[in-house]
């Protein structure tokens, strides 16, 4: 029997959890008969995607991402580009694809889905020049994204923390939204675009979405009031945004977006600094994923 090699791209600082004992437990729970396993950590930003396209370039026809939605991102667009497969293993603040495509957060349980071994195929998108596999967006999002980059403490903790202090001084943005040829001015909190319906830990910004209809969701968060912020969290806990008064969703192929000024965004909640015009499409069913059956 012919086995299958695979790499695991391990990101030892995301969400904050220790990694130097995984290669161990993935070795205890992985299906030798069916795998040659190894292990690589990453040292530095990007250093996931230049691990991801040597190993593609190398007869490495699983590359699994141990780490969250921006590994996942790094190692997604080295594997889409070179037609191999990858698996997750979920590690980060969030897990937003993760949790929607229902890979179990324990890494015993992630295993366990790897060794089956069913490979679906997922839409994929491009913001700009850049990949994204989950979620990307600009506003109040992007810029806590950039701020809790440079913050030590990681975590879901950090990040609530950190965006409650900033929610009291950000402004909403005015944005010239086009979906398919059709335009829409608004002023919004956030704008996101999700190919899933979640930002991670079950936070459903998009009930609807789903990474299999060629479809991008424009997720538009409209100015509020603070005091209606707790509404809007239970909205997305009980997956309800759809029905919100707070939240408009308009899906569409092909986004343009215009804003006020060259700021930051968020691909897959790693921050970039992007111009103030975005285009957006979405390309169906391009990228092989490991998911459970």
């Amino acid at each position: 029997m012919t086995k299958t090699n695979i790499l695991f791209i391990i990101n030892p600082i995301s969400g904050g959890k220790n990694k130097l004992k995984i290669p161990g437990i993935i070795e205890a729970h992985l299906d030798h008969r069916q795998f040659n396993a190894n292990f690589s950590f990453t040292e530095y930003v990007g250093h996931a995607a230049e691990i991801a396209e040597e190993a593609a370039n190398h007869n490495f026809d699983v590359i699994v991402a141990v780490g969250g939605d921006g590994t996942i991102n790094e190692i997604g667009t080295k594997v889409m580009k070179s037609n191999k497969v990858l698996g997750i293993i979920p590690f980060g603040s969030g897990n937003g694809l993760a949790r929607f495509l229902k890979i179990p957060m324990n890494t015993k349980g992630a295993i366990e889905v790897i060794n089956k071994l069913h490979i679906s195929k997922i839409d994929t998108a491009t913001f700009n020049d850049k990949y994204f596999f989950n979620m990307a967006g600009m506003g109040f999002d992007a810029h806590i994204s950039s701020i809790f980059a440079g913050n030590k403490k990681r975590g879901l903790s950090g990040y609530v923390k950190l965006g409650l202090k900033e929610m009291m001084d950000y402004k909403a943005q005015q944005y010239d939204i086009t979906v398919d040829g059709i335009a829409y001015s608004r002023k919004a909190f956030v704008v996101s675009i999700a190919n899933s319906s979640q930002y991670g830990n079950n936070a459903h910004v998009s009930p609807r979405a789903s990474v299999t209809d060629g479809l991008l969701d424009v997720c538009i968060i409209k100015k509020f009031p603070l005091y209606k912020m707790p509404v809007l969290a239970m909205e997305m806990i009980l997956a309800k945004t759809d029905h919100s008064e707070l939240v408009e969703i308009i899906r569409g192929k092909h986004i343009q977006i215009g804003r006020e000024a060259d700021a930051a965004i968020h691909i897959d909640g790693e921050p970039f600094f992007m111009g103030a015009d975005i285009e957006i499409t979405v390309d169906p069913l391009s990228l092989q994923i490991i998911t459970p059956l």
